[in-house]
């Protein structure tokens, strides 16, 4: 049973949810309204010497740019045109009175089905900058991803040396083998996902590959001009590097937040993560290489080495000639990763919070469960003959019969207990060892389990990696939220001697915890919503309800085959908006564009 103070939260999240979509005036203001139709189809793609079909919106792929303004009101109509469930997530996009259009699969919405329509709204309140929108279903977002470019309102200039031109480079990875497939061998194989076939650079893989000669990405530069480049990591399972051949970059914005300008030869992005760097073209009239790699830090691991290749060409250079090759650290180097973190700072005074209601420790790390299947060769793959899973403060998530959302609100029995820990059920060298009594026994409790947080609690949590299979770099986003980063570091967490930035730590989304080492963020539980944390496959989960603001920790592969057979629609109505970024439609009339109020009910 649901206890009264997380029922009234979500009763409130509702309420929110009718009353906004009723009465438009109480949306927060935009400036414009953008409308944008999406249509979720199949496409047949040719590359690295093989055609298969793959999943695109509008028969592109990457996908198309949401164009906006701060402050504006983005309106997306999405059709499925193909026989796979879909919902997309705007990665990044805080969703204030919006908590419905966030887009994660059986935590927020049912997914649209086959010849299903779904419309996200929301308001870009108080953001701008870069962010990608992609597929929250399954792996569909291997091909199923784009970019939000949301442009400073008008008459607001950018902090920095204005650009000659801006690009998008949507960094991904690219298989062979058919996505849904994959996915489905991979978790029931017990083991770890399969490397990528290539990385790609705007869909295109580069010279490096196979067959992908003439599949390459091409700027094409004015000498003496300074360029945007607006970087986005769309990548599904791996952090990488990039790079440009004898060319500085200069990160002015990360996640959608301005920082002060950094200069740097490389940097590294996780996945769902954006940079904006400035680079100028003032080399040598030549084509210089553009490279993306991995950044690989576990140990034994395996990943895709081939570096993506694309083109950073003066106009007048000689054709067919590339200058210098982009040098990439190496797929292991953990202080590049460090020094780009370093450099990264706010660019005024940050609001970090510097009272704490809340602290919360939550650890992060690998586990191998042990194999209980009648196929263990199959199904077992796992390091030492187990199962790969993933947990917080050891505890992997069960996910439930029916939405946690929907038990929530209804005060259904069963579905999950709020007695997720604020901090492990022992201390120990979480980078050396392992969490139960015997050290090499690296299984996890299991449990749906959720921590409840009153709204407006300001929280400060340590997520500190642990070596129970392997250290590694993890990187977590959170829905809903931007959060201050105000510290990291090597080895375990002590708060003798942290030492934090209270005074100007950047702002983002994603924080990549460090290899065998700790970060703390800094938030306050302020926006109404239901929002998951998001990392690799195997569920690692948190759960934490704030106040009026759930906020619940999932995998892509939250499931279940009951929610499949359901998708409820509630139609409503909008006047005519004007656009200034992007295509206009048609007035929507009042089953074009469709809300759904209802939960997500298995029944039907």
């Amino acid at each position: 049973m649901a206890n009264l103070a997380s029922s009234f939260i979500l009763l409130f999240c509702f309420l929110s949810f009718a009353h906004v979509v009723h009465g438009t005036a109480q949306w927060p203001a935009g400036r414009s309204t953008r409308f944008y139709d999406f249509k979720v189809q199949t496409m047949k793609i040719t590359k690295l010497c093989t055609t298969k079909d793959i999943v695109v919106i509008n028969n592109m792929f990457p996908g198309p740019v949401v164009y906006a303004q701060e402050d504006d009101r983005v309106i997306v109509k999405v059709t499925n045109e193909t026989p796979y469930n879909i919902t997309i997530h705007w990665h990044g996009v805080r969703q204030r009175l919006s908590c419905w259009s966030d887009g994660p699969s059986y935590i927020t919405q049912c997914p649209i089905q086959a010849g299903q329509t779904f419309t996200y709204e929301f308001t870009l309140v108080q953001q701008k900058g870069t962010l990608l929108w992609h597929a929250h279903v399954s792996w569909l977002r291997a091909t199923v991803y784009g970019a939000i470019v949301i442009y400073p309102k008008t008459g607001v200039p950018y902090p920095f040396v204005y650009p000659y031109e801006e690009h998008v480079l949507i960094l991904g990875e690219y298989w062979l083998k058919d996505m849904q497939q994959l996915e489905k061998d991979t978790l029931a194989s017990g083991g770890g996902p399969p490397p990528a076939d290539a990385f790609t650079i705007n869909g295109h893989p580069g010279p490096k590959y196979n067959c992908s000669n003439n599949d390459v990405y091409q700027i094409d530069v004015v000498p003496g001009k300074t360029y945007l480049l607006r970087l986005i990591s769309a990548a599904l399972n791996s952090e990488v590097f990039f790079a440009i051949a004898n060319h500085k970059l200069t990160i002015v914005e990360a996640d959608a937040e301005y920082t002060k300008p950094f200069t740097t030869d490389r940097v590294m992005l996780g996945p769902g993560q954006t940079l904006n760097v400035l680079v100028t073209a003032d080399q040598s009239i030549a084509k210089y290489s553009i490279a993306m790699g991995p950044y690989m830090s576990a140990q034994g691991a395996p990943f895709q080495s081939t570096p993506s290749v694309a083109y950073f060409n003066y106009l007048g250079a000689v054709p067919n000639q590339v200058a210098l090759q982009a040098s990439l650290p190496s797929f292991n180097d953990n202080l590049a990763v460090k020094t780009v973190m370093d450099g990264l700072r706010s660019l005024n005074a940050s609001k970090v919070p510097k009272v704490i209601d809340k602290n919360l420790f939550f650890t992060i790390g690998l586990n191998v469960d042990k194999c209980h299947s009648s196929t263990p060769n199959k199904s077992c793959q796992g390091s030492n003959g187990g199962v790969m899973a993933a947990s917080m403060n050891n505890i992997s998530f069960i996910k439930p019969k029916i939405s946690l959302l929907e038990a929530y609100y209804k005060s259904i029995n069963g579905q999950y207990t709020p007695d997720f820990p604020d901090a492990p059920f022992k201390f120990y060298d979480f980078v050396n060892g392992a969490p139960n009594n015997i050290p090499n026994d690296t299984s996890s409790l299991n449990g749906t389990r959720v921590n409840v947080l009153e709204y407006g609690t300001m929280v400060q949590l340590i997520l500190q990696d642990t070596g129970t299979v392997s250290i590694e770099n993890h990187p977590i986003h959170l829905h809903g939220f931007s959060f201050y980063v105000v510290g990291y570091g090597s080895g375990n967490y002590n708060p003798q001697t942290a030492n934090l930035n209270l005074v100007d730590p950047p702002y983002m989304n994603v924080i990549g915890v460090p290899v065998g080492g700790w970060a703390a963020i800094r938030f306050i539980a302020d926006n109404p919503g239901i929002d998951p944390s998001n990392f690799i496959i195997w569920g690692l989960v948190h759960a934490l309800s704030l106040g009026h603001t759930p906020i619940m920790g999932t995998s892509d592969e939250f499931h279940s085959e009951e929610w499949d057979r359901t998708s409820a629609d509630s139609s409503s109505s909008a006047s005519r908006p004007s656009a200034v970024l992007g295509e206009q439609l048609d007035e929507p009339n009042d089953n074009r564009y469709l809300v759904k109020f209802d939960h997500c009910n298995p029944k039907g």
